[in-house]
């Protein structure tokens, strides 16, 4: 399966980039992108592991639960 990187715009406008097939390569692609984006523009870099490119935008495009750590 193939990683796929994203440049996701507010308000969660995804932007395909890359396809790749090894892990290091499409990390040192998302690493470069964010050290050339500055960081007040709120654009994210994401990359993810899917098996086509339509799993992956809608993996990304869900809004995740907030993370809970400890009980209250």
């Amino acid at each position: 399966m193939p990683y796929f990187v994203y440049k996701i715009s507010p308000p969660r406008q995804l932007e395909h980039l890359a396809t790749v097939d090894q892990y290091q390569d499409a990390r040192a692609t998302v690493r470069g992108r964010r050290e050339q984006e500055p960081r007040e523009t709120g654009v994210e870099y994401r990359l993810i592991f899917a098996r086509q490119q339509g799993e992956a935008e809608k993996i990304l495009s869900t809004p995740r639960d907030e993370r809970v750590i400890g009980e209250d």
